[in-house]
């Protein structure tokens, strides 16, 4: 009888066929799979006017993915395409936050490398009224307030010992200067978020609500306050650092008001994949009266309408959807790469509107009488959003074991951060198979030169002898 191979054979053999069938897995996955363009999902009830969409694109180290451009586009009622302003062609890095002003035109946050570069944008000529350049890197928001100011959310920015000095400020377009300036640093302990950082408190959106009351988001702290520019003290916070089953790195928060006036505040809870309500009972008492769930890939953006819908930027999924108070969808639109900022225009009419708190902000969910958890549904399952996820596989396998919560807190990280890397042309399970093949071939390649290191000394000392 034949003896078998040596178990070193053998064992390759069983590595070469774990490599090739993850390769012909990937080949078939990305062979079928369809990526997401501009265009309709579900439309149940046509949109109240038109929707611009700011779509953040992706960059490495300066370089443009022709793939995930930084554009803006906007959706007609029934999800028609009806403009495309494609920024990677004039230069820019990213796209942020988008503001329909009172003139019809839009205020535009962008990013080239090391600068935010802001600016009006008419959109029926494709041009730019006027634009201002700010020395502040990768900023999310900036906002037009008071006629001619601009109040602007400056992340990342560090003082000359290096020490992080991330603040609001507005500039004044007619003096041309900073005529006010809040930082963080002196309200925040240093030991928040772990310590200053060239990223601290990720500071991604500031809108004013009130006379001298700004609602600022510092992502990295879990929570949402409100500044007092007379006094410079906080007067509101919602969410503490850390407390994740309140706010987990959450993204443009609204303020509303509900019955009798009460402090509500509406927030894409984007690393918990839920848009939220809260509202404040008391001092510091705040009230969960309002969660929707299920199917998100970090949301970073929820406005409450006029009719009572959300319309939210469901960023990971590409795609924004107006949703009812009970979760079900009623408008969808896909807009890939990435998008950030969603915008109702019929909703707008100036970027002040949140000065006028009620004004075009929609109902609360107590005035509709919906408070409760909801879970989304009515997708027309032509994107992301229905695919299944490699991520959410190995998280359900993990559901009731001992490592539930530590691989389930892996997977949603790898759901937020891989498609940043992935190919357009992948699927996650195709890019997941891709990798897990490399992974193999890496340990194969470590084991060999492990196994093989008397050979391969005695090969490099006879180079050198």
């Amino acid at each position: 009888m034949a003896s078998l191979p040596p178990r070193r054979w053998l064992l390759r053999g069983a590595l070469a066929l774990v490599v090739g069938a993850l390769l012909l897995a990937a080949a078939v996955s990305a062979a079928t799979y369809e990526p997401t363009n501009l265009g309709p999902g579900t439309i149940d009830e046509p949109a109240n006017g038109s929707t611009v969409v700011s779509v953040q694109g992706f960059h490495f180290q300066g370089i443009g993915n022709g793939k995930k451009p930084a554009r803006l586009v906007s959706a007609g009622p029934r999800g028609a395409t009806e403009w495309v302003h494609n920024g990677s062609q004039e230069g820019a890095r990213w796209f942020y936050d988008v503001d329909p002003l009172a003139n019809g035109n839009l205020l535009v946050t962008s990013t080239v490398p090391g600068d935010t570069v802001v600016y009006e944008l008419d959109p029926e000529t494709d041009s730019r009224v006027w634009e201002e350049t700010f020395d502040a890197e990768d900023t999310h928001d900036v906002d037009l307030i008071n006629g001619d100011q601009l109040l602007v959310a400056n992340m990342r920015k560090t003082n000359e010992s290096g020490v992080a000095n991330d603040r609001l400020f507005i500039y004044d377009r007619s003096e041309g200067e900073i005529v006010w300036e809040w930082t963080f640093n002196e309200h925040f302990p240093e030991s928040t978020d772990g310590g200053y950082s060239e990223d601290w408190s990720h500071v991604n959106d500031v809108d004013k609500i009130g006379d001298g009351k700004y609602l600022a988001s510092p992502r990295n702290f879990d929570q949402v306050i409100v500044v007092d520019r007379e006094t410079d003290d906080i007067t509101t916070r919602l969410g503490s650092d850390g407390n994740h089953s309140r706010l987990f790195e959450q993204h443009n928060p609204d303020y509303l008001e509900g019955p009798n006036g009460t402090p509500t505040i509406l927030v894409a809870d984007s690393e918990n994949d839920r848009v939220i309500e809260y509202a404040r009972e008391g001092p510091g008492e705040w009230n969960r009266t309002w969660e929707l769930s299920g199917g998100f890939n970090w949301p970073r953006d929820a406005d409450r309408l006029p009719n009572g819908n959300t319309l939210i930027t469901d960023t990971l999924n590409h795609r924004v959807v107006e949703v009812t108070p009970d979760g079900e969808i009623v408008w969808e639109y896909y807009a890939p790469w990435a998008p950030y900022d969603a915008e109702r225009l019929s909703a707008a009419g100036s970027s002040e509107r949140n000065a006028s708190v009620g004004g075009s902000h929609g109902p609360t969910a107590t005035e509709m009488n919906a408070s409760g958890n909801y879970s989304l549904s009515g997708s027309a399952k032509s994107g992301p959003g229905d695919q299944a996820r490699f991520s959410s596989w190995v998280a359900a396998a993990a559901a009731g074991t001992p490592v539930q919560e530590v691989v389930q807190s892996a997977a949603e990280r790898y759901a937020h951060v891989t498609p940043f890397f992935r190919p357009v042309w992948l699927s996650s399970w195709a890019f997941a198979a891709l990798v897990g093949a490399l992974l193999v071939v890496l340990v194969w390649v470590v084991g060999e030169v492990v196994y093989q290191r008397r050979r391969i000394r005695r090969r490099v000392a006879g180079v050198f002898s």
